[in-house]
């Protein structure tokens, strides 16, 4: 099996599937304890400030399910959210969240044919760096392309080169990993300096919306008041700090104004 069908295989059999009212990908990929939800919900809720404020179209590129509440906020200024991806079942999902301005996509987004210059805002939220590496290029390219002039294409990416794997790399002096497979899904994390390439179509910045994924979350915070004291801080210090910690922790915003 390919690493393409790796990640067709987990979310057309399983990831959209339901186990206690919870779906697969996000009881694996997601902390769910008391202590973080008022933190992933704010991060969650930062995007927003992002997006313009009114829209006929937005495309959603790799909807999923629309797993989260705060992710049907995202196209509440739009006539229409055109949600793709690979698995149909996702899709029925997302058509119950946004019944009156859904419009299904099914298939591969480099295989879909799409019109260019068409939307007025563009999002694609943890999937990126779940594409071959070779692809990654091809695949932004394709958002640009199908985006309108002025439009905004907004990317939740991942930091290959936190400040954990820094720290990790002064005990054990090996090269850091970019890419790997866990819950046998792959993934290849550029360096933040690679956006660099969209230069020529873009006006790009770079800006925090989460320092912490939910494996460290679930390793250094405590579900308990003192857990949820520390996530306060660390929201009102990527606030204060948004450069700084989209360079060093987890998940960077990356938008991409096209010229």
């Amino acid at each position: 099996m390919n690493r393409s069908d790796s990640i067709k295989k987990f979310y057309t059999e399983k990831g959209w599937s339901k186990k206690n009212n919870e779906y697969i990908d996000t009881l694996l990929h997601e902390d769910l304890r008391n202590c973080s939800k008022k933190y992933v919900s704010k991060c969650r809720k930062r995007l927003l400030k992002h997006l313009p404020s009114n829209g006929s179209n937005m495309l959603d590129m790799a909807s999923g399910s629309i797993p989260y509440r705060e992710y049907i906020e995202y196209s509440s200024n739009f006539n229409q959210r055109y949600c793709c991806d690979l698995s149909k079942e996702a899709l029925e999902e997302a058509r119950k969240k946004i019944p009156d301005k859904f419009v299904g996509l099914h298939g591969n987004f480099l295989d879909l044919d799409l019109k260019e210059n068409f939307f007025d805002c563009v999002i694609s939220l943890h999937t990126i760096y779940h594409i071959e590496k070779n692809l990654q290029e091809k695949a932004v390219r394709k958002l640009i392309k199908v985006s309108k002039k002025n439009s905004k294409i907004i990317i939740l990416y991942s930091n290959p080169v936190t400040i954990f794997e820094k720290i990790k790399k002064l005990f054990n002096p090996k090269k850091i990993q970019y890419s790997n497979k866990q819950n046998d899904l792959y993934y290849f994390y550029n360096d933040l300096k690679w956006w660099n390439i969209f230069q020529d179509e873009c006006e790009i910045t770079v800006t925090i919306n989460r320092s912490l994924s939910a494996w460290h979350l679930k390793k250094f915070i405590p579900d308990n008041y003192l857990g949820k004291l520390m996530l306060d801080m660390l929201f009102i210090l990527e606030n204060l700090f948004p450069i700084y910690f989209s360079k060093y922790f987890q998940y960077p915003l990356i938008i991409l104004h096209k010229k």
